[in-house]
């Protein structure tokens, strides 16, 4: 990482080092987040079809909650002594995933994308969770706190992709192009 997670203080019972572990976690969690929150809007501006107001609809409480999540997020770090950054150049230096690569685009495909980025943010952040555990039971609630949204909101996606047998068209696909294409080719299927 760019910044330097080493506080030189942080909260009571932990010490500056597990304090600087979490704050790293916490920076990853907070660019995901900002990420995604970015990423719904692109997407709300973007979508084409005829699921297209169902969808715009839909992201926006979305986005208003992913917001919230990255300022808990931010604040969490400086409570335990660090310096929240959450600049873009941050953002792009840091990260480990891909730019969201699908522009304007019916809304089937704009979903399976979505739900390939929901997969990838819920990983990490049950990682984090993980990581967490029996350091910081306050930045582990937290993201719990976070799951249970992102979890739901993934769920919300995941509905306009699924069969009736319980089947995702986006199953097999790798990457957010192909889960998009995915998407559109079962749509195109379904009568």
């Amino acid at each position: 990482m760019a910044a330097s997670n080493s506080p030189a203080y942080t909260v009571p019972g932990m010490t500056e080092t597990e304090g600087g572990e979490v704050i790293g976690r916490l920076r990853m969690r907070l660019h995901a987040l900002n990420d995604l929150a970015l990423t719904l809007k692109h997407v709300h501006w973007n979508v084409v079809g005829p699921h297209f107001i169902a969808v715009h609809e839909m992201l926006d409480p979305q986005v208003d909650a992913v917001r919230a999540m990255v300022d808990a997020t931010a604040e969490r770090i400086a409570t335990l002594g660090g310096s929240p950054t959450g600049t873009p150049g941050a953002l792009t230096a840091e990260r480990t995933w891909d730019d969201y690569s699908v522009g304007r685009a019916q809304a089937i495909e704009h979903l399976g994308a979505l739900d390939v980025v929901y997969s990838g943010v819920i990983k990490d952040h049950r990682a984090a969770v993980a990581a967490t555990d029996g350091i910081d039971p306050v930045t582990q609630d937290l993201l719990i706190e976070h799951l249970r949204s992102l979890e739901l909101f993934q769920w919300f996606v995941r509905a306009h992709l699924e069969s009736a047998g319980g089947t995702l068209s986006t199953g097999s696909a790798n990457g957010l192009s192909e889960a998009g294409r995915a998407a559109a080719e079962q749509a195109r299927r379904q009568p």
